[in-house]
Formats: structure tokens, sequence, C-alpha cells
């Protein structure tokens, strides 16, 4: 019988190279559709094997990507694993706190999950169906893009194999083969950038206490701002919590290429970040043999090559982690996929078009808001100015829960939006918002009336309004 090559039947066998979060939930979803998937990956299988060595431990998951878990089934299996946390918790450097909520509404809250635990949930999920089958331990060498045939190595017995797939997804992250075989078999025309901060991180331990509780706050996401640095704290199940360091590979006072000794470490702890240290009893071990990562944001374009090849998740578009939505945003890749695959199914080089126009502005503006974001938990969570705007932020909507949504909550809460649109909305509104406090035309008081508040609403809606029409004149 004669076949259309654009049209796919669910016998075929597609090739997902990437077992992490990104491919294992678009490996669960696509078996649930039916479809014959070989899964590949170059790791260990992580449900038997520790295989942090660095990375970030536990992660952000918020409604973005508990959409898509619910699309797949897994949601309530997921909040099982999950800790709230349900706002920012400022620690200064002589040590006092102030939490600073992620919304003024209730039940809005971020999770700490373990990327471990996550993953393994996934891979258990996968594998459940027959249509799956998961080959650890095989690194993919090079992927020829014209003829759909990946190149492997096995870890295992050292042998070089090459798989045949009708349809190959790379969901192999920021280093991904895929991405690497699109512009260097130079088949069509590949844009592609890769642009790192200035800043790595490094990550550290606060362990639980002797009786296995959290020593510090596990409601909150725990931040020490220094403008030029900074630590972040991320509570796990076990009592423990995750320190991320962030700081200058080379530059200012303190920077990872002269923390040298173990004087020097604890000298920029002790000084620094003082309450943090007196947590952390291996300092010294911990940030010596811990690897140092980058920090980079990866955009490129297109996504796919003819009807035969797709890049999701990181592979696509890696981000910075300032606004707890790489996971999330790959996530919301496979709901997006999904509901694409629902209209077109059956013609793969529709669904491919239609997923990248549809896609491509989104992944671009939340890759632009993470980096916004390292530069206001670095820098203005302990500002003034910007204690104020979020006092009035919460209050707002506490107030008014259908009426106003901060950035933060457009791009976090509000999974029906488009990161395009948060990004344009939530930056018209800020600067609407902060205007009109620098302006002194509007109250900052503690207590504001209902009615107090009303007007500060008309007024940030009218000049956010002014904002975007502007912005829309001036084509940005």
């Amino acid at each position: 019988m004669y076949l259309d090559k654009n049209k796919m039947n669910k016998q075929d066998k597609i090739l997902i190279v990437g077992a992490g979060l990104c491919g294992s939930l678009l490996a669960l979803r696509l078996a649930q559709r039916g479809y014959k998937i070989e899964l590949y990956e170059s790791r260990p299988d992580l449900r038997k094997v520790d295989i942090s060595a660095g990375r970030s431990i536990n992660l952000a998951l918020s409604d973005r990507g508990f959409k898509a878990l619910r699309l797949a089934g897994v949601e309530e299996k997921a909040k099982e694993i999950c800790i709230p946390m349900y706002g920012r918790l400022i620690h200064d450097i002589e040590g006092q706190t102030f939490a600073s909520n992620y919304s003024g509404r209730e039940g809005e809250y971020i999770n700490s999950i373990s990327r471990q635990d996550l993953n393994s949930l996934l891979l258990d999920e996968a594998e459940k169906h027959e249509n799956v089958t998961i080959h650890f331990n095989n690194k993919c060498t090079s992927i020829d893009i014209e003829n759909s045939t990946a190149h492997f190595k096995s870890y295992t017995t050292k042998e070089e194999f090459s798989v045949n797939g009708d349809l190959i997804f790379g969901t192999d992250g920021a280093g991904s083969i895929l991405r690497k075989s699109y512009y260097l078999e130079k088949k069509f025309l590949f844009s592609y950038s890769q642009e790192y901060l200035t800043h790595g991180y490094k990550e550290l331990e606060i362990p639980a206490d002797k009786n296995g509780n959290h020593l510090i706050s596990k409601e909150h996401l725990h931040i020490w701002p220094r403008g030029e640095y900074m630590l972040i704290a991320l509570p796990n199940l076990d009592g423990s919590f995750t320190v991320t360091l962030f700081l200058s590979y080379e530059e200012g006072e303190y920077n990872f290429k002269n923390l040298t000794t173990e004087e020097k470490v604890t000298a920029f702890f002790e000084t620094q970040f003082p309450d943090a240290l007196a947590l952390i009893p291996s300092i010294k071990d911990e940030f010596f043999n811990n690897p140092t990562g980058p920090l980079g944001t990866i955009k490129c374009s297109p996504w796919m090559y003819k009807n035969k090849t797709m890049l999701l998740g990181d592979a696509a578009h890696a981000i910075v982690p300032f606004y707890g939505q790489g996971m999330n945003a790959s996530f919301e890749d496979v709901t997006i996929f999904d509901t694409i695959l629902e209209a077109f199914e059956g013609d793969w080089e529709t669904v491919f078009k239609e997923y990248q126009k549809r896609r491509k502005q989104d992944t671009d503006a939340i890759a632009d808001l993470a980096v916004d974001n390292y530069y206001e938990m670095r820098d203005h969570v302990a500002n003034p100015l910007f204690k104020k705007k979020r006092k009035i932020e919460m209050d707002l909507e506490k107030t008014f829960p259908t009426e106003y949504f901060s950035k933060y909550a457009l791009v976090t809460f509000n999974e029906n939006i488009g990161y395009n649109e948060a990004l344009k909305r939530g930056r018209a509104q800020d600067k609407a918002l902060l205007n009109l406090i620098a302006d002194e035309n509007i109250s900052t008081s503690l207590d504001m009336t209902t009615e107090e508040l009303h007007i500060i609403l008309n007024k940030i809606k009218e000049e956010t309004e002014e904002i975007l029409q502007e912005d829309k004149i001036a084509g940005l």
C-alpha cells in the first residue's frame, strides 16, 4: 500500500534522544497516544544510581508544569513529592529576614521538587506502556537528519551502532546532539545563538537537623541578595536545603577565580553570608569538590528539519534558572505540541510547522524574562522602591484577585497566557506602577482602604494600556 511520507501511522518508530524531564514526559504522552517509542539516554538509569553530579538537584514546579503533568495523568503523583513555597524569604547581610509572597491570592505558590524524583516518576509511568522501550548508557554521537538515522555508542559494551527512526525528537538538553547536527550538516539555513552570563553557579547543602527537620523555613525560597552575587536555597523532602551560589567567574572583589583557598572561601561567607555559613558545616569540601556550572541562554531556529526531526525543551531553548521556568517551559512544550498534534494528527509536516510558529516567540520571551529576573533577585528585591511595588501588588491581588495580576503571576500562575503576552503586559504594568510610585501619584501607605486601592488599580490599568500602545507603535 502506498503511504504518503508526510503521513504517519502509529506503528512507525519514533526515536527520542534524551530521557531527562522533557524527553520522558514526551515519551509518556506520545505512548498514551499509541505511538511506538524508542527512548535513548546517555546516562545510567537514575532510578538506580545518583547522577546529580552538581546539576540543579531541585527545581521549581508551577502551574504550566502541572498543566502538562495533568495532561499525562501524573499531576497528583507529582504533588506528593512537592514542597510548597509561598514566597521569597530575603536574608540581609546582618542576618535579618523579610518575606515577600509570590501572590496576594490564596492558593498560589510554587513547589520545590527533586529533579531525580520527578524524572524517575515520569520514566516509571512511560515504562508502563508496552510501546515504550528505554535504552540507558547509550550516548548519541551524531544524527543523520536526511536519513533519520541516529548514531550511538554504548557505554556498557563500547560498541557503536545506528538506529533508524521514522521520526526523531531531540530532547537532549543544552548540549543537544540533534541541534549540533543541524548546523554541522548544513542542509538548511539554521540560526543559533548561545549567550553566557559572566556568572556561574555552585551547589552547596544545608543539611537537616538531627531529627530530619528543616533548619530554616521550608515554606520559602530563600535569597541572600548581595548585588554582584547571591545565594538561594530550596527545601528538600529529607529536611535539607539545596543552596546555590551565583558568582562571577572573574569580576569583582570575590569571584570563582580568586576563591582558591579555604581561608578565602570562609572569609567570603563570614562577611557576606554569615547566617548561611552557620548552617553549612562542610563549606570547604563542597565548595572545592562540587563543579562550577555555566549559566547560558540558547536560542535557535528552525527547530525542525522537514517532517523528520524536531527539537524540544532545552535543546531548542535553554534558559537561565532565575524565573524557575526552565522545566515548566519544557513541559509546556509538550502541552502545546500535544494540542497541535490533536488538531493535525497524521500530518507531521503541518504539526511541526504549526508548533514552531506558535511556540517560538514564547520561548524567546521566557529566556529574556529569566535574565531580567536574575538582576531583580540579585539587586532589586531588597530595594525600598521594589518593596513598595511588591506591597501594592500583593494588596491589589488580594483585594481584586480576578482583576490584577503582577508580572510574576502572569508568568507563573497563568498557564493559559503565553510567555510573550505575559512579558509585554508585565513589563508595561511594572513600568506604570514604578512611575506612579516615583512620581508620588499614588499612596504607598501600609493600610489602604479598598477605595484607595481601586483608584490605584484604575491608574495602573490606564497607564499600562498607554505604555502598551506606545510599545506597539514603536514596534516593541
